[in-house]
């Protein structure tokens, strides 16, 4: 959630904000209007609590026969205490149920819906074939990489099996994903993919895109589709030490998305699946740290791409496309030979204080107060990245030419066709 003290300062900004989002800016005045009925009951509840400390003091002073009649007095400020108290909860509640709706501010972001994105960078050339490229899923069911048939058979739609040398290809690349992680300060973390509604609300998951979440009704849980979430969660109501620098992790996960909304889309292969696995950096920081570690999630972003050998792109999200918790946010792309265009790989994104507020994380700045912490994700590396991997690396006869930073994992240089 967006600080209420900066709302008030900068309510223009943050209309702009809701603008370049294409959500409505109506909403910051519906929150200030809530603000000021919340400070108003407070005060009003404040005073009244006051005239009631007083009035009892009155009483303990008072002579026998007028106690009686003070005390009259005394239950009817008790009742009109209880009622400016129960006033200042609803009004308390209407401020955070406002609050809860309205989105991140935006910092620098384009304009615009998914297609209003703005390309910084291309990073290498995509290939050039004299025959005709095969697309990932004809590849790993010819290399014996990829089941989908028999994923679907076992699960249902958009479920696979990873088999033999796909299932290594896999854990190599995010083991290397792992070890630059870990050689770049981030603690390695497997966290749990079940977690806590005030979780994943903290992490701005339950808004627009709630419907992409699988959630266990009877246990009250959500299955993660991101380990950002548990890593966000991790220091939910603490006090955390940024004095030696940002706090650093790096979450290898399974994650799960539900893919509502996106029926006949990415149907082949493993571009759009419910199930998939990420090694997700998350950084914790002081808020003016937070622009230089967003750079620094980038740069190891384009490290590991380059070690997989891909062309990509770097492009800046538009507003309308950064979801709730995001004030900016930078899409990795790779090239995808057979679709002829660039598709998401990676991305890194600069939450500030939007997540660590609704979470209660925070930190002591130089003179010992707390003050709310800055939050950033980036991915190192998931499953989607086979798919430029097998598609940019393959040869006329089929088999696939495996990264050299990979093959000390795979053990293998070359993946051949399965006779």
């Amino acid at each position: 959630m967006i600080d209420l003290k900066f709302l008030r300062e900068n309510p223009d900004i943050v209309r702009e904000s809701q603008r370049t989002r294409g959500e409505d800016p109506a909403l910051v005045d519906e929150l200030l209007v809530a603000d000021d009925a919340r400070r108003q009951a407070i005060q009003e509840a404040d005073a009244l609590r006051s005239e009631q400390k007083a009035f009892g003091k009155k009483i303990g002073q008072a002579s026998p026969e007028d106690r009686p009649r003070l005390l009259e007095g005394s239950n009817e400020l008790k009742a009109k205490v209880k009622a400016a108290e129960e006033a200042q909860k609803e009004a308390e509640a209407k401020v955070f149920e406002t609050q809860m709706r309205l989105s991140n501010v935006v910092e620098g972001a384009p304009a615009g819906g998914e297609d209003d994105f703005v390309v910084l960078e291309h990073v290498g050339t995509p290939p050039e074939f004299d025959f005709e490229p095969k697309d990932h899923l004809e590849l790993g069911e010819s290399l014996g990489l990829i089941d989908m048939k028999r994923g679907t058979k076992v699960s249902g739609a958009r479920f696979y099996y990873l088999t033999g040398d796909g299932a290594m290809l896999q854990l190599g690349m995010l083991t290397l994903a792992a070890q630059k992680a870990r050689a770049r300060g981030f603690q390695l973390m497997i966290p749990p993919v079940l977690v806590r509604p005030e979780v994943m609300q903290g992490t701005g998951f339950l808004g627009a895109h709630a419907e992409e979440i699988y959630y266990l009704e009877r246990d009250d849980l959500y299955l993660v589709g991101t380990s950002e979430v548990a890593l966000a969660g991790y220091h939910q109501d603490e006090i955390i030490d940024l004095s030696n620098g940002p706090v650093r992790y790096a979450g290898w996960s399974s994650c799960f998305r539900r893919e509502a909304g996106s029926y006949g889309k990415d149907t082949r292969g493993i571009l759009r699946v419910h199930q998939f696995d990420k090694l997700e950096m998350f950084v914790y920081c002081k808020p003016e740290e937070a622009q230089a570690q967003h750079q620094a999630l980038l740069e190891m972003e384009r490290e590991m791409l380059a070690a997989v050998e891909v062309p990509y792109r770097i492009i800046d999200v538009a507003g309308g496309d950064l979801g709730s918790s995001a004030a900016r946010k930078f899409d990795t792309e790779a090239w995808v030979p057979t679709q002829n265009t660039y598709r998401e790989l990676t991305s890194t994104s600069n939450c500030t204080t939007f997540q660590a507020r609704r979470l209660q994380t925070r930190y002591r700045d130089e003179q010992g107060k707390a003050q709310t912490c800055a939050t950033l994700n980036g991915t190192l590396a998931t499953t989607r990245w086979l798919v430029a991997i097998l598609e940019n690396n393959q040869q006329a006869d089929g088999s696939v030419v495996v990264p050299e930073a990979l093959r000390p994992f795979v053990g293998k240089e070359v993946l051949e066709p399965r006779s």
